[in-house]
C-alpha cells in the first residue's frame, strides 16, 4: 500500500499482529516511493538516463525493485538490533464470502479513509503553502529568502551529490512530495512561484544549465527514494504508535540510508571522473 500512499501503507500495518514486526512494517514503509515521488522519478528515469521509454521503463522497473529489496535488508537490520525478538507467523483468515453493498462501502471507503487521510494532509499543506510563498516573496538584500537558504545549504548538499536548490527543495516538500520537482524548476528559474516543465527537453535543458551531471542525478534519484516521509505520513505514525521517538525514527531512519548511499555514489562517480 505505500507504493500508492505511505500513510495508507502505515494504517495497513494494524494487520500485523505482532507489535515488534508492525513496528518494523511501520519504520520501513517509506522506503517505497508513493505516488507524490514518482513524478520526479519518471522525469529523471526518461530524461537522464534512458534514450527511450523501454529504457525508462526498465530503469523505473530497478528503481523500484531496488527500494524492496533496501526495505528487506533495513527491516533485516532492525530485526537484528534495536527490534530483536523471535518471528511470528502470519495467517490470513478469509471470512466467509458477502456480497458487497455498494451504500455503506461507499460511505466508509469516503469517510474512513479518503476523507480521513486528506484532513491530515490539509492540516500540514496549508501552514506549508504559506511558509514557502513567504520565503520566496521575503527579500534580503536582493535576494530572496528561498535563495539565501539554497545557497546556505549548497555545501553541505555537495557532500551527497546535490545542490543546495535540490536540498532545500526536498525540505520544503514535507508536506507533499508532489512539491519537490516544482521546487526545484521555482529554485532554478527565480520565479517565485511553483512551476512545473511539461516538455522532458525543456527540463533537461534547464537542469544543464543549472550544473547537473549523470552523478547529481543518480543522487537525486536514490534521495527521492530514501528520505524522511511526507508530513501526513508522520503524523498517521505518532497516531499509530503514539510516540515520538519511534516517529522521530521513522523520519531518520531512511533519510541516514539516502544520504549514506548518496555519499558512496558521490565519492564513486569523482574517483572516476564522474563529479
Amino acid at each position: 500500500m505505500g507504493f500508492g500512499c505511505n500513510a495508507c501503507g502505515v494504517i495497513g500495518c494494524r494487520i500485523i499482529d505482532s507489535p515488534r514486526e508492525r513496528l518494523i512494517a511501520v519504520l520501513t514503509n517509506s522506503f517505497a516511493p508513493c505516488n507524490g515521488r514518482f513524478p520526479l522519478l519518471i522525469f529523471l528515469c526518461s530524461v537522464f538516463f534512458a534514450g527511450s521509454a523501454a529504457g525508462g521503463a526498465l530503469l523505473l522497473t530497478a528503481v523500484i525493485a531496488g527500494s524492496v529489496l533496501l526495505t528487506l535488508a533495513v527491516s533485516r537490520l532492525l530485526s537484528a538490533t534495536v527490534l530483536r525478538g523471535m518471528p511470528s507467523s502470519f495467517t490470513l483468515e478469509l471470512p466467509p464470502y458477502r456480497m458487497p453493498q455498494p451504500g455503506p462501502v461507499i460511505v466508509r471507503s469516503i469517510l474512513d479513509r479518503t476523507l480521513f487521510v486528506l484532513g491530515r494532509a490539509a492540516a500540514v499543506a496549508a501552514p506549508a503553502g504559506v511558509v514557502i510563498w513567504l520565503l520566496s516573496h521575503i527579500m534580503v538584500g536582493d535576494a530572496s529568502v528561498f535563495t539565501h537558504l539554497t545557497a546556505w545549504l549548497d555545501p553541505f548538499a555537495r557532500w551527497f551529490g546535490l545542490d543546495g536548490v535540490i536540498l532545500l527543495a526536498f525540505v520544503l516538500g514535507f508536506p507533499a512530495n508532489e512539491l519537490v520537482m516544482p521546487l526545484i524548476v521555482m529554485g532554478y528559474l527565480c520565479t517565485g512561484t511553483l512551476a512545473g516543465v511539461a516538455d522532458p527537453g525543456a527540463f533537461h535543458a534547464l537542469l544543464l544549465a543549472n550544473g547537473w551531471t549523470a552523478c547529481t542525478a543518480l543522487c537525486t534519484l536514490v534521495f527521492t527514494v530514501a528520505h524522511w516521509p511526507c508530513s501526513t505520513t508522520c503524523l498517521t505514525i505518532w497516531k499509530e504508535t503514539r510516540s515520538v521517538k519511534w516517529t522521530a525514527v521513522a523520519a531518520l531512519l531512511p533519510t541516514v540510508c539516502g544520504l549514506g548511499l548518496c555519499f558512496v555514489i558521490r565519492t564513486a562517480c569523482t574517483m572516476c571522473g564522474m563529479g
